[in-house]
C-alpha cells in the first residue's frame, strides 16, 4: 500500500484531500438521516398505535426512494455529472426535511410516509454520486479505504441520529425540531457545493469496456451482479436491527432502565439530561452509543486494517462473525444477547462501502450505472422491516432476527467466492 499521503492523489493531479473533505460531509448527513429515522419506529407505534409490522413501512417508504430515484440518478449523473448530481440530492433532501413541519400539523401516518419518501429520493441521488467519486478520488488500489473512511462519517452520522432523536422525541420535545435542523444545514452546504469546483475524473476501465457500452453489458459481470445481491441483503440486515433495536432491549431487558439511569447517573448532568424516566429513550440511548457507536469504531478501524488485509477476506470475516452473533440475538439470553445485538455494528461497518468498491471495480463507464444499482439494492431495507415485525407479531421479537441471520450468511458466501466470479465472454 502506498504511503498514506498517496491515498488522495493521483500522478499530475496534485491532492485530492479537499473535495474528498467536502464530499465526506454528505456520508454525515445521510447517516444522520438514517439514525434518526431508526426512532421513529417506536415513536410511531407509541403515538398512533401502530403495530410492529405496520411501524416497518417507516424503513419502507425511506428505502423504497432509493429503488425509485437510484437509476435516474445514475442516468442524471451520466449526463450532467457528479456536482450537479449532489446539488440535486441535497435540495430534495431539504424540501422532504422542511415539509415535516406541515405533515406533523395533520398528525397523520401516511403524510409522515409521503415525506421520508422525498427524503430518500435525496438520498438516493446524495449515495449514487458520493460513493464511487470517493473510490477515484487517488490511485485504485486505495478505493475500498477511502470509500470506508468516507463511510466513517457516514458511522458518525448514525450516532447523532437516535441521539438527538431519542432526546428529541421520546424526550417529551418535538418531532419536527430535528428535521428543521437538519434541513436547514442541508441548504447551507448545498450553497457550499454549488460555489465549489470538484474535479472531473475519468473512472478506470480495466475491462476496457466501450464508452457506450448499454447498461445490459452488467450482466455480463457475475461479480458484479452478486454485489448487488449482497448489498440488498446487507441493508435488509442493516435496517432490521436498526428498526427493532429498541424493541428487542425493552422486551428482552426488564431492568434496562435502571440499568442505564445508573451509569448515566455517574457522567452528572449531562447523562440526566437523556435519562428523563423513559424505557423508550435509555434503549435509543444505547443504540446510539453501543450500537452506532461500535459501527464508527468499526468504520475507522476497517480502513485501517485494510491497509494489511484484502478487502474481501476482511469482509468475509466480519460477516461469519455476524452470522454467529445473530444466532446469539436468537437465543435471547438476556444482557448476553443485548451485547451480541449491538456488537454486530462493529461487524457491519464495513460491508456497505467494501461491497460497493469491490462491485463497481473496474468497471469504466459502467461506473455510474453499477453504483445507481447499487444504490439501489439499498432497497433490502425497504422490505426486511415489515417482514421482521410481522414475525416479530406472530412469533416474537427474537425470532425475527433469523432473517438478518441468513443475510449475513450469504454476504460470507459473496466474499469468498462471488468477487471471484469471472466475466462472461
Amino acid at each position: 500500500m502506498k504511503p498514506k499521503a498517496k491515498l488522495f492523489s493521483a500522478p499530475g493531479a496534485g491532492s485530492y484531500l479537499r473535495p474528498f473533505a467536502l464530499v465526506a460531509t454528505l456520508f454525515l448527513l445521510w447517516g444522520f438521516a438514517h439514525g434518526l429515522l431508526d426512532v421513529l419506529d417506536k415513536h410511531f407505534q407509541n403515538t398512533l398505535h401502530i403495530s410492529k409490522g405496520e411501524s416497518g413501512f417507516v424503513q419502507f417508504s425511506l428505502y423504497i426512494g432509493y429503488l425509485a430515484m437510484a437509476y435516474p440518478a445514475g442516468l442524471f449523473m451520466k449526463r450532467y455529472g457528479y456536482k450537479r448530481g449532489i446539488i440535486l440530492g441535497l435540495s430534495l433532501f431539504a424540501a422532504g426535511a422542511f415539509l415535516f413541519y406541515p405533515v406533523a400539523k395533520l398528525g397523520a401516518f401516511i403524510p409522515f410516509l409521503l415525506a421520508l419518501f422525498i427524503i430518500a429520493c435525496g438520498l438516493s441521488c446524495l449515495e449514487t454520486a458520493a460513493n464511487p467519486y470517493t473510490t477515484v478520488l487517488g490511485p485504485k488500489e486505495g478505493a475500498a479505504r477511502r470509500i470506508n473512511i468516507a463511510q466513517s462519517f457516514n458511522g458518525l452520522g448514525w450516532i447523532l441520529g437516535p441521539l438527538l432523536g431519542g432526546l428529541f422525541i421520546f424526550g417529551g420535545g418535538s418531532l419536527v425540531t430535528p428535521y428543521m435542523f437538519v434541513g436547514s444545514i442541508v441548504i447551507i452546504v448545498a450553497f457550499v457545493f454549488s460555489i465549489t469546483k470538484l474535479p472531473v475524473i475519468t473512472e478506470d476501465n480495466d475491462e476496457h469496456i466501450s464508452e457506450n457500452a448499454p447498461t445490459r453489458e452488467l450482466l455480463k459481470h457475475p461479480a458484479f451482479v452478486a454485489a448487488v445481491i449482497a448489498q440488498f441483503l446487507y441493508v435488509a440486515a442493516q435496517t432490521g436491527f436498526n428498526s427493532f433495536f429498541i424493541n428487542y432491549v425493552t422486551e428482552t431487558l426488564s431492568g434496562v432502565q435502571l440499568a442505564v439511569a445508573g451509569m448515566m447517573e455517574h457522567l452528572g448532568g449531562f447523562g440526566r439530561v437523556f435519562m428523563p424516566g423513559n424505557p423508550e429513550q435509555a434503549a435509543s440511548l444505547i443504540l446510539a452509543l453501543g450500537g452506532m457507536g461500535s459501527f464508527w469504531i468499526g468504520r475507522l478501524l476497517g480502513s485501517y486494517f485494510m491497509k494489511f488485509v484484502r478487502p474481501e477476506k476482511l469482509l468475509g470475516i466480519y460477516a461469519v462473525v455476524n452470522t454467529m452473533l445473530s444466532f446469539v440475538v436468537v437465543l435471547r439470553l438476556g444482557w448476553f444477547s443485548v451485547v451480541a445485538l449491538f456488537s454486530t455494528y462493529f461487524f457491519m461497518s464495513l460491508m456497505f462501502p467494501t461491497i460497493f468498491a469491490l462491485g463497481i471495480r473496474g468497471l469504466g463507464p459502467l461506473t455510474k450505472k453499477a453504483s445507481s444499482f447499487l444504490v439501489m439494492a439499498v432497497a433490502g431495507g425497504a422490505f426486511c422491516p415489515p417482514l421482521m415485525g410481522t414475525v416479530a407479531d406472530h412469533y416474537g421479537m427474537a425470532i425475527a432476527f433469523l432473517i438478518p441471520l441468513f443475510c449475513f450468511a450469504f454476504i460470507a458466501w459473496y466474499a469468498r467466492f462471488g468477487t471471484r466470479l469471472k466475466v462472461k465472454p
